[in-house]
């Protein structure tokens, strides 16, 4: 039986698509093994979102070719659709997969031998018709993601996703719900929906709000989570259903990028920080308990002194539970390189410190709020400590320490302590057992021979 292993680079649809072709192998007859492990096949989906991206890319794949030079090396991703020649200088690729065939490449590979040239599937063209995605994702977590959406129409200026994924499609809505009942029946309890822009979800006359209440008609999936979704994308509809689901996490992770009118607008992200403080009133009136995280850039060209105390008030004055910083870096291709203004390193890291700092106190701030109440918990692994982590539906981590086995069980949680400067777990103690649901699965996916590991995601 031949192996394959699987690495992804960058953000979590990254990280869907290489579960995804993990499944396509399994369903040939492959074995799946930890990343690092040595495999016949090994596979690495690259990003392309930052040059310093990209280098790690590179790294990524010299390292895979030292430690495996017999495996047979697939390069596919961002990077692999605009760093085609790059990609060719290094020796010991045996296939390179742009976009356009990246659902496709395993139809390709019957048994992984070694070439002296690289096969080359790739085409300048993205097709930007609705997709369907053959098979069901393979993962190694509790929790399972699921694709409904690829490509951006909204070009903003510091972004080359446009140019790596092409322009806007949807999945065809039988099609996801297919993957996801077959999730469900696998055991996974909570499922991910992830895109590129995935508020832009149009399927037959479905919309994003529409599509997610038909995931809900699925009896064995416990929770639906929504990630990274634009502000200007939400409709109200998913908000009120939000409110009043049962599944439907009470979580939005909403990017704002800066809360200077000047720097949004040179960034082209298409509305005002009045209009995103609406929407996040809007949510925070409307959905209980809500948890609420951004992204937040700094050191975009143009950000001054004065606008960046700007995004920084902004941000301490709405009730966010944290923020994922990331410091710009100028990426060749994109609009915002072309700009004037550009900030010096050392100013960005010393912004960048200030805004993280302040995402931390926010963590505690939420968490805080939960002292001494229950909450419900997903968890998820055991640290070598015998602390088991998980999830409440509104994004709080939280930890037990337990002898009990509650890897994928859903139970009620007392939280004892807030998250301090170091960590971010919210320590808690298990209440009684009643109330708390097995795993109906006698066999789990993540259980099986082998598993799927990746890089952590980078939301966007």
């Amino acid at each position: 039986m031949s192996t394959a292993s699987f690495h992804s680079l960058g953000c979590r649809l990254n990280q869907t698509e290489a579960a995804g072709w993990a499944g396509a192998f399994k369903a040939k007859g492959y074995q799946i093994v930890e990343w690092g492990t040595p495999s016949d096949l090994v596979v690495i989906n690259t990003c392309s979102v930052t040059e310093r991206g990209e280098a790690a890319c590179r790294a990524a794949i010299r390292q895979a070719l030292r430690r495996q030079p017999e495996a047979f090396v697939v390069v596919t991703g961002c990077y692999a659709q605009v760093g085609l020649e790059a990609l060719r200088s290094i020796e010991g690729i045996d296939m390179i997969v742009g976009t356009e065939y990246k659902d496709k490449f395993p139809a390709f590979i019957e048994e992984p031998r070694k070439l002296d040239d690289p096969i080359v599937l790739h085409s300048a063209l993205i097709d930007d018709a609705d997709f369907e995605v053959a098979g069901t994702g393979h993962y190694h977590t509790t929790r399972a993601n699921l694709k409904v959406q690829d490509g951006c129409d909204f070009f903003c200026s510091f972004c080359i996703i446009p140019f790596t994924r092409g322009r806007e499609r949807s999945r065809k809505l039988s099609d996801l719900l297919r993957e996801a009942r077959e999730l469900a029946e696998q055991g996974y309890k909570e499922i991910v929906v992830t895109g590129v822009n995935i508020g832009r979800y149009r399927q037959e006359g479905t919309t994003f709000a529409g599509m997610v209440q038909r995931l809900e008609e699925i009896d064995s999936l416990e929770r639906i989570r929504i990630t990274s979704i634009e502000p200007t994308t939400i409709e109200p509809s998913l908000i009120e259903h939000m409110a009043r689901s049962q599944k439907l996490c009470h979580y939005f992770h909403i990017p704002i990028q800066s809360a200077s009118d000047t720097v949004l607008d040179r960034m082209n992200r298409g509305y005002t920080k009045a209009e995103y403080r609406d929407i996040i009133e809007r949510v925070v009136d409307t959905v209980p308990d809500v948890g609420l995280g951004t992204d937040v850039i700094v050191g975009s060209p143009g950000e001054t002194d004065q606008t960046f105390e700007e995004t920084y008030r902004f941000l301490d004055s709405l009730p966010f539970a944290y923020f994922h910083v990331f410091s710009y870096s100028k990426r060749y291709g994109t609009k915002a390189a072309r700009l004037d203004g550009h900030v010096h390193s050392h100013v960005i890291k010393e912004r960048s410190q200030a805004l993280r700092r302040l995402s931390s106190a926010k963590r505690r701030a939420f968490a805080s709020r939960y002292l001494g109440k229950s909450v419900d918990v997903l968890f998820e692994q055991q640290d070598e400590n015998g602390v088991w982590t998980g999830l409440t539906g509104n994004y709080l981590r939280v930890g037990v320490v337990s002898p009990e086995p509650l890897r994928n069980e859903i139970a009620s949680v007392t939280i004892r302590d807030a998250p301090d400067e170091t960590t971010a777990l919210a320590m808690g103690s298990l209440n009684s057992s009643e109330g708390r649901t097995a795993d109906p699965s006698p066999t789990p996916a993540w259980e099986t021979a082998g598993s799927q590991r990746s890089a952590p995601p980078r939301p966007r």
